[in-house]
């Protein structure tokens, strides 16, 4: 494994093949001790994890927490409905105060984009050694989640190993509201560091051709892209066409709460051109495993059919997957300060 040069989590975009290839290891270890009976280890004793969740989430929440409690790590969970900032507190003054507590690692999910790195700012003005870990900032990234999708796919190309390479050349098709998806914008990051191909397929109000130059665009705190030669992103209107080409599927939920004006005519009008159901994936012969990273609008963005019944539906693998994932940043991330 390499040594681990990141003291917080923000986004894949300055992620090198290094950096995953340790989180894929260290998450393969961490599955094959579940497995083997092995549910907790001590390779975090002693620590404080603090979730702060200013957002609903029950997939990336609970998975976060649950992993750092088989690393036996102390867990402490913070509520916004009854903390200080009912009192005009901060969110970074929040940040701060469970710093000063003696958290090793902030967990932070947030509607406004890039608020974890002015947290980070602020905690590494201060000298304080707590890590932050992005689990979701506004439409921007979403780490976790694209590398447990990732590491999904990985593990159904590749069988019996591991192995990312396996993912160069694929065609990965991405359908849906990407515009309003830090999941998206994660997966593109990922997905293409191992040399896939990204097809995006939806109207052009929820994936603006922008998205054709979306790596031409640098992070924040992004000097140089960490991948020298990455896949490529094509747009789609049509999601028949775009089925016949594809190895892979990721489904994206409609993001409506983040919509800031009317983007779609109607509900039923985007389910008739852009829900996956069996009789559009029977345009492709393979066998195309199809991810959604929750939660799913059956019968909007997916059919119930393929989720209940499709035996390449991939939902609870991304899931159980998520734990190993997030245990090993959640130790990488402690490992950097030690």
């Amino acid at each position: 494994m390499q040594i681990w040069s990141h003291k917080h989590i923000h986004s894949l975009a300055n992620f090198s093949i290094e950096d995953y290839q340790s989180v894929f290891e260290l998450a393969n270890r961490f599955d094959a001790l579940k497995n083997a009976g092995t549910k907790k280890i001590p390779a975090l004793q002693g620590t404080l994890v603090t979730s702060l969740f200013f957002e609903p989430s029950t997939r990336t929440k609970n998975s976060f927490e649950l992993a750092a409690k088989r690393l036996s790590a102390d867990v402490q969970t913070f509520a916004p409905s009854s903390s200080s900032l009912t009192k005009g507190e901060t969110i970074i003054d929040t940040a701060i105060t469970y710093s000063a507590m003696g958290a090793d690692t902030l967990v932070i999910r947030h509607a406004s984009s890039y608020i974890t790195f002015e947290i980070a700012k602020k905690l590494d003005a201060l000298n304080s050694k707590t890590s932050i870990l992005n689990a979701g900032d506004g439409l921007h990234s979403h780490p976790s989640q694209g590398l447990l999708d990732i590491y999904t796919l990985i593990k159904f190309f590749s069988k019996n190993s591991l192995r990312p390479e396996v993912l160069n050349s694929k065609k990965i098709l991405i359908i849906g509201d990407v515009n309003h998806s830090r999941v998206a914008r994660s997966n593109l990051w990922a997905l293409t560091a191992f040399g896939a191909d990204i097809i995006l397929c939806g109207p052009k109000t929820l994936i603006p051709d922008e998205f054709n130059n979306f790596f031409k665009t640098p992070a924040p705190n992004q000097i140089k892209d960490p991948i020298k030669s990455r896949g490529s992103i094509t747009i789609s209107r049509s999601l028949e066409e775009s089925i016949t080409k594809a190895d892979a599927i990721i489904v994206l939920r409609l993001q409506k709460e983040r919509m800031k004006e009317n983007l779609l005519s109607s509900i039923n009008s985007y389910s008739l051109d852009y829900c996956l159901n069996a009789e559009r994936l029977s345009l492709n012969s393979k066998e195309i495993p199809i991810l959604h990273p929750g939660p799913i609008n059956r019968g909007i963005e997916i059919s119930s059919e393929l989720v209940d019944e499709y035996p390449n539906c991939l939902i609870n693998n991304q899931v159980a997957n998520g734990i190993p994932i997030r245990m090993a940043l959640l130790y990488l991330l402690q490992k950097h300060n030690k």
